[in-house]
């Protein structure tokens, strides 16, 4: 059995804005969430995290550094929404899953590549793996047990979501695991 832990970064400094691929720091600041956190995770065999520095400092403020970097865990690219502020993103309307997996914002990357670029490495890990990454690469993930309805799950920032593998079927743990 694995046993795959993401840890999504702590809070993007990005004044309300859509951070995706831009490189920006995070609130590492909350001293008593990232003792807590830490203990729940425990031990590990292996961390592995996103190159974005907002990763890194999260990884090095839980005292967790990681193994290696992989830029198959970055964060979706949003092409021309980054940088946008949340309330000024486009309205996609109701969109079944499996099409909002497909929408590719201009010059960006559907969930669906996102996906492509990140399964691979997830699928390839043998043996229990701290990930430090995004809310995309959460979903991304959960799309190994759920498909495109992952896109529906809420990925707070630096909270844990947990898979376990026995053979090749995953199973979803426990997803959004936050500090009292």
């Amino acid at each position: 059995m694995t046993r795959l832990l993401i840890l999504r970064h702590a809070v993007p400094l990005t004044d309300g804005c859509l951070a995706g691929r831009t490189d920006v720091d995070a609130d590492c600041s909350a001293v008593d969430a990232f003792d807590w956190m830490r203990a729940r995770i425990g031990p590990v065999q292996h961390v592995l995290s996103s190159p974005a520095r907002r990763c890194l400092q999260t990884a090095g403020a839980l005292k967790l550094l990681p193994d290696a970097t992989s830029a198959a865990l970055w964060e979706q690219d949003y092409g021309a929404w980054e940088g946008l502020a949340y309330d000024a993103l486009p309205d996609l309307g109701r969109l079944p899953p499996a099409e909002l997996a497909r929408h590719r914002p201009e010059g960006g990357e559907s969930f669906d590549d996102l996906v492509a670029r990140t399964l691979p490495l997830l699928q390839g890990l043998a043996r229990d793996t701290l990930i430090v990454g995004h809310a995309g690469t959460v979903r991304a993930a959960l799309s190994m047990v759920v498909g495109p309805a992952a896109l529906s799950f809420s990925v707070a920032p630096l909270s844990l979501t947990v898979l376990r593998r026995a053979g090749a079927d995953w199973a979803v743990e426990a997803v959004n695991i936050t500090a009292p």
